[in-house]
Order: structure tokens, then C-alpha cells, then sequence
């Protein structure tokens, strides 16, 4: 099983992880965060491989990718 962490509290909503996750299980939130963004979450962690793309496209390194 593959776990996804995100700081959403740091998350300044470039989009990177949205953009090139091959599954597209990445999508913006509806709320935004202290800094005034809206930020990025998981929509569908089913999919999810653990290939770590939106880890590696991440300006801000807010993602963590782990296999539990």
C-alpha cells in the first residue's frame, strides 16, 4: 500500500504534482491554506503506483512518497 503526505501548509499551489502525475489522482483542494493557496491532494489513492513524480516535481518538497 502506498502512502502520500503532503504539507498542505506549505503548498504553494504551482500545480507540478497535478500536472505530471501519470495516474492523475492529484487534484487542488476547495480550501486554501495559511499562505493563501489552494493546495494540492489526493482524489483517488487507489491509483497510485508510488512512482514519487509529484515528490521529484515539487518546488516546495512537501511530498513524501512511502510504501506501508
Amino acid at each position: 500500500m502506498i502512502q502520500l503526505s503532503f504539507q498542505k501548509e506549505r503548498c504553494k499551489g504551482c500545480g507540478f504534482c497535478i500536472e505530471f502525475c501519470p495516474k492523475k489522482i492529484l487534484e487542488f483542494s476547495q480550501e486554501m491554506n495559511n499562505l493563501g493557496y489552494r493546495y494540492a491532494l489526493v482524489k483517488d489513492l487507489e491509483k497510485c503506483t508510488g512512482c514519487g513524480i509529484c515528490a521529484s516535481m515539487c518546488p516546495e518538497v512537501i511530498i513524501e512518497v512511502k510504501e506501508v
